[in-house]
């Protein structure tokens, strides 16, 4: 079953979203992030480029055709259709799913482990309670990390 992890209390929820997908990307960890939102999705992108002036994080859209050799795509649709085939250089057994989506992603019981990043704006807080619900309601034993905490120390 798909490990669900719930990080809140993220002050930027796409920041610490970029430097979780930098540490998993130094791991050798392959990522999918997902979000239906255009917007967000292109700001995620963006970030990634510019958020660290000393680090590089490879990634691509879905349907570029370095997605299967690339160890971090983006994508706005069926994020298991994002996974690479088995024997590609970023296999599918240890793919981690990033939702960066107010809803729950398609799929995602395909992934060995699913990140979803709260920041406190009361928005984002409510729609990750829904998720919170949603997964609970699956059977998931969900796992929350408090950031605030963690920065803190």
């Amino acid at each position: 079953m798909t490990r669900i992890d719930f990080a809140f209390g993220a002050g930027d929820r796409l920041r610490a979203a970029c430097q979780t997908t930098r540490k998993r990307y130094l791991a050798g960890q392959r990522m999918v992030v997902y979000c239906r939102d255009g917007t967000r999705l292109s700001a995620f992108d963006r970030m990634l480029w510019a958020f660290d002036d000393i680090s590089f994080v490879p990634h691509v859209l879905a349907n570029d055709p370095l997605a299967a050799d690339t160890p971090v795509v983006l994508t706005a649709s069926d994020p298991a259709a994002a996974l690479p085939p088995a024997g590609a250089p970023h296999g599918a057994p240890e793919t981690w799913l990033l939702n960066l989506d107010d809803d729950c992603p398609p799929n995602y019981d395909g992934f060995v482990r699913l990140l979803e990043f709260v920041s406190d704006d009361p928005a984002d807080r409510q729609a990750a309670r829904q998720r919170w619900r949603v997964y609970q309601a699956a059977g998931h034993t969900l796992h929350s990390h408090d950031l605030t905490r963690a920065a803190g120390a």
